[in-house]
């Protein structure tokens, strides 16, 4: 690999982009393998797949040599002829990351925290002398983590807490938990969320041991729908049950709202908002981050007061986004974040797009065969599951040779500049 001290800026904007395969246990076998045409005979769980410049798992670009240099460094070394003048001053970096995801079981309960509390919990865990790869490290750096997801399949999710009236009618129709309508209706929901997530773990045996016990024959002959929290909560009984001792986590979800989005939908989740992915593929953009605080529904390092201390205790009302078409072939989905904005770009066979970055933007194919033509010593063709990287001022065709899906990933009010 090139040593980027030694290099010059090389005299092309795009790139061919290699992102990183992420193996977590609750990842899919085949989605990931059949998507990045990745052989996976050992039937690993390819949970993710990373496209950014994120100092944990960089992607890597290839440049006219055609060595692959790592994008962080890239970006690092040339940040204002890849990033821009601006993007350069206000982030110091490629400040997004794109990934596809593949959830085959449910992931944790988690919220992510704010840019402010970041940087000082990072900060915090660095002078305890907390190693960046410990399992017990709860802030990888000191960015928030504000993200945007949308649904490539069937997604099933929990976003943020239920409101009062239906988190009641869920309490009525649950025996045995019943007794949290009074904690709910005197404490509010930092009280109801404190009591479950300190409770002492014999008490949370002995309030959903009979719960469990009621609805897991219920699963076993199929009476239960994916539409009912209690499918959910039976699912997480088996897979996290350990010692004979019951996730904690179960309770939220009862307490979140529990939603089914469709190919195409999608939803922002802010800091402080509680939520867990439950079952579906999908594609996300966040901040350059890799923070999460987790409560519960994990194999991974669980922190409870951390969690605590930085979600919002406030009902959620889900907006679910359609996205909205801002030019030829371009369908934005807008969020309140200044890090990232996802696009999707729908191009018909034969059709011819010029574009200009402004700032670095990604492109994730995920359907078609695109020919991409920056100059006539830089053209190459992207297929499905390949990805490819524009810099700042780079000016270039995409040419589609079948009907093409592309993602793209850029920095808002880039976009805003060039009119879309």
């Amino acid at each position: 690999m090139q040593s980027v001290q030694s290099m010059e800026p090389d005299k092309n904007k795009v790139f061919r982009l290699q992102g990183k395969l992420r193996y977590y246990d609750w990842g899919g076998t085949s989605f990931l393998s059949e998507l990045l045409q990745i052989p996976n005979p050992e039937k690993k769980p390819f949970a993710e797949y990373w496209m950014g410049a994120h100092e944990t798992a960089s992607s890597q670009i290839i440049v006219s040599s055609g060595d692959p240099v790592p994008l962080n460094e890239y970006t690092r070394a040339f940040a204002k002829s890849t990033l821009g003048d601006e993007v350069a001053r206000q982030f110091g970096q490629l400040p997004y990351l794109l990934k596809i995801l593949d959830v085959r079981q449910m992931l944790s309960i988690q919220v992510h925290p704010s840019k402010k509390n970041a940087e000082i919990e990072f900060s915090e865990e660095n002078e305890r002398g907390i190693a960046l790869t410990s399992a017990e490290r709860n802030y990888k750096d000191r960015n928030h983590k504000p993200e945007l997801m949308l649904a490539l399949s069937e997604f099933w999710l929990l976003h943020g807490f239920k409101p009062a009236v239906q988190l009641l009618r869920v309490f009525e129709g649950n025996p045995e938990l019943y007794f949290l309508s009074g904690v709910f209706e005197k404490q509010g929901y930092e009280g109801l969320y404190r009591t479950v997530m300190q409770m002492e773990q014999s008490q949370i045996n002995r309030i959903l041991d009979p719960l469990i016990n009621r609805l897991l024959p219920a699963d076993d002959n199929h009476l239960i729908s994916k539409e009912q929290e209690g499918f959910w909560v039976a699912r997480a009984a088996r897979e996290f049950t350990k010692d004979g001792n019951i996730d904690r986590g179960i309770f939220s979800i009862y307490f979140f709202n529990l939603l089914n989005l469709h190919p195409g939908n999608a939803i922002f989740q802010d800091a402080g908002l509680p939520h867990a992915y439950l079952e579906g593929q999908n594609i996300e953009i966040m901040a350059n981050s890799d923070n999460v605080l987790r409560g519960g529904l994990s194999s991974k390092h669980i922190d409870v007061n951390e969690l605590m201390k930085h979600i919002q205790f406030k009902e959620t009302i889900p907006s679910v986004l359609q996205g909205m078409k801002t030019q030829d072939h371009f369908q934005v989905f807008p969020t309140p974040a200044p890090d990232f904005e996802l696009s999707r770009v729908l191009l018909s066979e034969g059709q011819n797009v010029r574009l200009k970055s402004v700032s670095a933007e990604i492109y994730f194919i995920m359907e078609g065969h695109i020919v991409f033509k920056e100059n006539l010593q830089n053209q190459f063709s992207r297929r499905r599951g390949e990805a490819f990287i524009s810099f700042d001022q780079a000016a270039f065709a995409l040419e589609a040779k079948e009907d093409s899906i592309l993602f793209k990933a850029a920095v808002p009010w880039a976009n805003q500049a060039r009119g879309i």
